[in-house]
């Protein structure tokens, strides 16, 4: 589980994670660009994020996808994720680096509360550990996000 503040408005930091153009200036770790974000964003639809990465030895794509599960607008955003191909295919762990035991599908679960006109997320991300690079990606993203939001409120 993360909390964090922001000094914005709980519908601004909303659309971070419903709207497509907003997700993709913040998520992902530093370095980490987001070529694909589709989001139907309604219990059942449907979310595939492209994540580009860069490293000495060249870019590395990462695909994930998943399933929106609850959806109360403003409050809470719950799905599914799991690393998949472009077309929103499961990948074998065995393609994707992943170890054998982590678990194929996760659930990101976000839950927002106004607070004096800011507002407090707590993300849980369940599956991952708290040690491990994901994790860690999720700190620097939220970082990302602290900044975008600042941009927006300019």
């Amino acid at each position: 589980m993360i909390e964090r503040s922001f000094d914005a408005p709980v519908d601004l930091v909303w659309k971070m994670w419903t709207d497509p153009e907003h997700f993709k200036a913040w998520y992902g770790p530093d370095g980490a660009t987001i070529h694909v974000a589709k989001m139907d964003v309604r219990v059942g639809g449907s979310r595939l994020v492209c994540m580009e990465m860069q490293f000495p030895s060249g870019p590395m794509q990462m695909w994930f996808a998943g399933e929106y599960r609850e959806v109360v607008e403003n409050a809470r955003l719950v799905y599914t994720e799991f690393m998949s191909d472009e077309h929103g295919n499961v990948s074998p762990h065995a393609e994707t680096g992943m170890p054998e035991g982590h678990p194929t599908t996760t659930e990101v679960r976000v839950d927002l509360q106004n607070v004096g006109g800011g507002t407090k997320m707590v993300m849980t991300h369940a599956g991952i550990p708290s040690d491990s690079p994901g994790a860690a990606g999720w700190t620097m993203a939220f970082d990302k996000l602290a900044l975008h939001l600042e941009a927006q409120s300019l």
